[in-house]
């Protein structure tokens, strides 16, 4: 005889469900881009109530920001990884070109051209786009002190180089929606070729590395503490 009992329902945590809700609204902003981040796309995607999404963020906008800001964070973590091993710099450097192209980099570069636009009039995200863009020069600049400090790389000034390196990752990035195809090398390999002249490295020191696919994982949109503070 079947049961007629119901399975009896988990309440989740609130740090996990708000977790959940992060998430969710991460993948939608990634794919569909941020205004879709609404309080009732978010809760049927998750398959529950708009008002379980507002529950924990009464704010729509707050929603959004943190949605952008755990999107851009898992990104940036998969291309320099805060706790990847010391040393190989170069190597480094090397992957994080390889992987700033294709189809996949293509999905945040259009993520950050929806954030600055939608930014413009909605405080609560531009300040979180200044703290991603500050969390990515930080990255950067850290990885090439690092080369500087084993001889490696010769920067004027780290900083200024990793400004210059992602100014130009930028530039490329907002022709993420138009054909491409028709690019000479040297407009293609911009970036690198700015890293190359700005660390004083020989020319193609770093042009094969990007030129090699690095093995990836899929970016987590885990919700991550929040960034305080700004690439550019």
């Amino acid at each position: 005889m079947t049961s007629s009992v119901q399975p009896k329902r988990v309440r989740k945590a609130p740090e996990a469900r708000r977790a959940e809700i992060v998430a969710a609204a991460a993948a939608v902003a990634l794919e569909e881009g941020l205004e879709c981040v609404t309080m009732r796309r978010i809760a049927d995607a998750l398959t529950v109530r708009p008002g379980l999404i507002s529950h924990y963020f009464p704010v729509a906008e707050d929603l959004v920001a943190e949605a952008f800001g755990v999107a851009a964070t898992a990104e940036l973590d998969e291309l320099i990884p805060a706790d990847r091993p010391a040393g190989q710099a170069l190597g480094h450097l090397g992957r994080f070109f390889s992987l700033t192209s294709g189809e996949r980099y293509d999905a945040v570069s259009r993520l950050w051209l929806n954030a600055r636009y939608l930014s413009r009039h909605r405080a609560i995200l531009r300040d979180r786009v200044g703290a991603q863009e500050a969390l990515w020069r930080e990255r950067l600049t850290r990885l090439i002190q690092e080369g500087a400090d084993s001889g490696v790389f010769r920067p004027d000034d780290p900083g200024v180089a990793a400004i210059q390196i992602l100014v130009v990752l930028d530039g490329l990035g907002a022709h993420a929606n138009t054909d491409r195809s028709d690019r000479p090398p040297a407009v293609t390999n911009m970036a690198v070729l700015t890293a190359e002249r700005e660390l004083r490295l020989p020319v193609g020191a770093l042009t094969e590395l990007a030129a090699t696919p690095a093995p990836t994982q899929a970016p987590s949109t885990q919700a991550a503490p929040t960034q305080a503070a700004p690439t550019q």
